[in-house]
């Protein structure tokens, strides 16, 4: 089995609020979202080829790691996909989380606030996927869901992506860890990805809406066998995984060809990715700091 890559692209600014009672849906887009064949007159940048949404789904309260997490995502780029990068949650319950979001979103418009009750085994994914179609204006090729204590490289990532199919694609770490076959179950909910075609059929059928309820990276293969869908299935193995030591078969060394490194819990592992990785090399020489 060829090892794959994932690409990031970067959109310009849209933003849409849908209003329902107590909720708010916004997207916000960096760079121009969709693909030369798409409906809309919207063309990717000179050097991307196609596009991708990563939704990062989280909880209401996690400022920190979500602050965090926007410092690892923007430093990254891609030079062959638009990628655009989302945290996603359920209604907010807390009058602070009014405030605080609010702040986010004028600052980072980078929030999804999707009409649910915050649960980890209850739709969430479900409403995410959904979603989508209705509260987006123009589609991406690629639509990711990832955990917030994952590590994605966006250029392995596209570099992965780049040469796979744009239709009926299923895409991740395939479940049970010592499997290649891509066909055997479902994908890790550390971070797998869809095509868009994909996403519209979640929206649309029956299958999905009838069993939301359940673990739900494992529903969605469920979904897939039963509507008879995702026939171009691929796993990144070994370039997805768990940080070494934290699930037995799942885990092994950091490697240079990483695209995602998962159960990230504590600052020493994210210490030790970044370092390996050596995210600040770009780091310029000033007169106002000495490291």
């Amino acid at each position: 089995m060829k090892q794959k890559w994932l690409v990031f692209v970067a959109l310009p600014s849209l933003v849409i609020f849908l209003i329902i009672p107590f909720t708010i849906f916004s997207i916000h887009v960096k760079s121009h979202r969709g693909s030369p064949s798409s409906d809309n007159p919207i063309l990717l940048n000179q050097t991307s080829q196609f596009s991708i949404l990563i939704g990062i789904l989280t909880r209401a309260d996690n400022y920190d790691r979500r602050h965090f997490l926007r410092l690892i995502y923007g430093i990254q780029s891609s030079s062959i996909a638009a990628i655009d990068v989302k945290f996603v949650f359920c209604n907010l319950t807390k009058p602070e989380q009014r405030i605080f979001v609010a702040l986010e979103i004028m600052r980072y418009n980078d929030i999804v606030i999707l009409n649910c009750i915050e649960n980890m085994n209850n739709g969430k994914t479900y409403t995410y996927f959904s979603s989508l179609p209705r509260i987006l204006t123009n589609r991406y090729d690629y639509v990711m869901k990832a955990d917030d204590d994952v590590y994605i490289r966006h250029q392995p990532l596209a570099w992965s992506l780049q040469p796979l199919p744009r239709h009926d694609l299923y895409y991740g770490f395939v479940i049970p860890c010592t499997s290649m076959n891509p066909f055997v179950d479902y994908m890790s909910g550390m971070g797998f990805v869809l095509s868009w075609d994909l996403i519209e059929w979640i929206a649309e059928s029956d299958i999905p809406a009838n069993y939301t309820f359940g673990p739900e990276d494992k529903q969605v293969g469920k979904w897939l066998k039963m509507g008879n869908k995702a026939k171009n299935r691929f796993t990144s193995k070994p370039a997805m995984y768990d940080y070494p030591g934290t699930n037995g078969r799942c885990s092994h060394e950091l490697i240079p060809e990483t695209v995602a490194v998962h159960r990230l819990k504590r600052w020493d592992q994210w210490l030790h990715v970044l370092n390996f990785f050596n995210v600040t090399k770009e780091l310029k020489q000033s007169s106002l700091y000495i490291f």
